[in-house]
């Protein structure tokens, strides 16, 4: 049986979410208001390893989507990477107009903090716990674990939909010339308080 990728030693405790995501909150009105980013120390060490994250952000009344932006490599501490990627997940998702300051109160913010990214089989996936990054050229689509849940779709519908999302035919998943990679998060947000 497979093992899971999660490594131990990176998963966050509640009182590292919890500030996370005040800070995502707060860092999402500096930018709104044009003030200079509060500076922050982080909490313990696992807010300083490097983790790549995808910051969400729904509207309260109807869990709507109204922003979502990400990196797939970690690249800096993880509290850098939620403070940008909240930032661009509400000014730089090209699906949505830019968020006003005005909406902030009503939404919420998810969090979903990655392992890194590893080769995938189709028949691995494990729908529910691996995100998926399909990638082809330049083409390239990626889901979050959660997304398949959200939609009840089963693990074709699940590679169907990454194809989708990277612009490639709906059985691209099939081909020998796209590389498929498989990831898990821990994912956390305001709602689950």
């Amino acid at each position: 049986m497979e093992q899971p990728v999660h490594d131990p030693a990176q998963v966050l405790s509640t009182r590292d979410k919890q500030s996370l995501l005040r800070i995502a909150r707060q860092a999402l009105l500096d930018h709104l208001n044009e003030e200079a980013a509060t500076e922050y120390e982080a909490d313990s060490p696992a807010q300083l390893r490097p983790r790549a994250t995808f910051v969400t952000l729904r509207r309260r009344d109807s869990d709507e989507l109204r922003g979502c932006r990400g990196e797939c490599e970690a690249r800096r501490p993880l509290i850098e990477s939620v403070m940008s990627m909240v930032v661009a997940a509400a000014v730089d998702d090209t699906r949505f107009p830019p968020v006003t300051i005005g909406e902030v109160a009503d939404l919420t913010i998810e969090i979903s903090a990655l392992t890194p990214l590893r080769p995938i089989r189709p028949e691995e996936v494990v729908v529910g716990r691996h995100g998926l990054m399909i990638v082809r050229g330049r083409r390239l689509g990626l889901l979050l674990p959660q997304v398949p849940a959200r939609f009840g779709w089963d693990r074709e519908g699940f590679l169907v939909a990454v194809c989708k999302k990277a612009g490639l035919p709906a059985d691209a998943w099939e081909t020998d010339d796209v590389r498929l990679f498989g990831f898990e998060t821990e994912v956390w947000g305001e709602e689950d308080k």
